[in-house]
């Protein structure tokens, strides 16, 4: 059985048979359900390397993360993966693990088996990147690559909102626990926090943790109490959620013997107290990178451009007003 026959069967065009099975969006919803129904009738079902051979798609795409593990990607990967559905593509994942050898290593082996690509946070030097957006539709989240179409969730302004919280509040002395320095969403949430202190008249520091982890953010914080200050930005939930912990077993309480804010918003509700936080966007970014591939994929697509995803401040319990730490 051919789509020729479920063509003539539905009394509809071979192309627009075709269309129902593979941009179904193109065609009337009542048209694309007849045909699906005379093709189930009749026994057809899409032969996936047939359509590639004919088409030049895989009808796959390749998604690529720097720590699955991390909180903040899931959702993103769960966004992605509906919308890729929906648009009858199947979506290959991978997990660099922060490295960009290992980054390059599985995009050159998922290049022949994918129309696209989203990186995010790719850790891949930046000619890499253009090299390969310049001969496979590829899209980056949280990497600002001039050039190459990116989603960009702007969390600059929440960490800003959260300095300016705390010097209302009377914290004078804060400090920054880094992420990975080589990484645009550190650079940016960096920035942010020294020069929003600067502005307000607070003393910051920055402490380098690195790979952000639970276990780097609780066993920096005798560290952080030596610094004198009297709260915390964390780069991400997962380091501030260790902070957390940290304070527990030195027997201080957050908020009332320090103030701890996380970003990303991905573990806030779970933490005790619930974690002020940077709403960060991650379902909304993978959703729009999707969208921007798709089109890159079906040849509608702009000029590579820049999409910024707004995030702010949540104000939750792991804040309060300035005290001295109990030494």
């Amino acid at each position: 059985m051919t789509l020729a026959d479920v063509a003539r069967a539905a009394g509809v065009s071979e192309s627009t048979a075709s269309r129902a099975f593979t941009r179904p969006d193109l065609i009337r919803d009542d048209t694309v359900e007849r045909i699906k129904r005379f093709a189930a009738e009749l026994g057809y079902s899409v032969d996936p390397h047939a359509r590639a051979l004919s088409t030049g798609r895989t009808q796959n795409i390749a998604l690529i993360v720097p720590d699955i593990a991390n909180p903040f990607f899931p959702p993103l990967v769960r966004e992605v993966e509906s919308g890729a559905e929906q648009a009858d593509f199947a979506v290959f994942l991978g997990d660099s693990d922060e490295r960009a050898s290992r980054e390059k290593v599985l995009v050159d082996r998922l290049s022949r088996q994918v129309d696209g690509f989203i990186l995010a946070s790719p850790r891949m030097p930046e000619e890499q990147i253009r090299e390969l957006a310049a001969r496979t539709p590829t899209v980056v989240i949280n990497r600002d690559v001039e050039g190459v179409h990116r989603v960009l969730v702007d969390a600059a302004t929440g960490v800003r909102e959260a300095v300016d919280l705390l010097a209302a509040m009377g914290h004078t002395s804060i400090a920054y626990l880094a992420g990975p320095a080589e990484t645009w969403a550190d650079q940016e949430r960096r920035a942010a926090v020294l020069g929003a202190a600067e502005a307000a008249g607070v003393r910051a520091g920055v402490i380098e943790l690195g790979r952000p982890s639970y276990e780097a953010g609780r066993e920096c914080v005798g560290s952080l109490i030596a610094t004198g200050a009297t709260a915390a930005v964390a780069f991400d939930d997962v380091i501030a959620h260790g902070v957390l912990a940290g304070f527990s077993l030195v027997g201080l309480n957050v908020p009332a013997d320090f103030s701890v804010v996380g970003c990303d918003d991905v573990l806030a509700a779970t933490t005790l107290p619930a974690l002020t936080t940077v709403s960060g966007g991650s379902a909304a970014s993978g959703a729009e990178a999707l969208s921007t591939l798709l089109a890159l994929i079906d040849d509608s697509a702009t000029a590579p451009e820049r999409t910024a995803i707004d995030a702010h401040l949540v104000h939750r319990a792991s804040v309060a007003p300035a005290r001295h730490i109990r030494r």
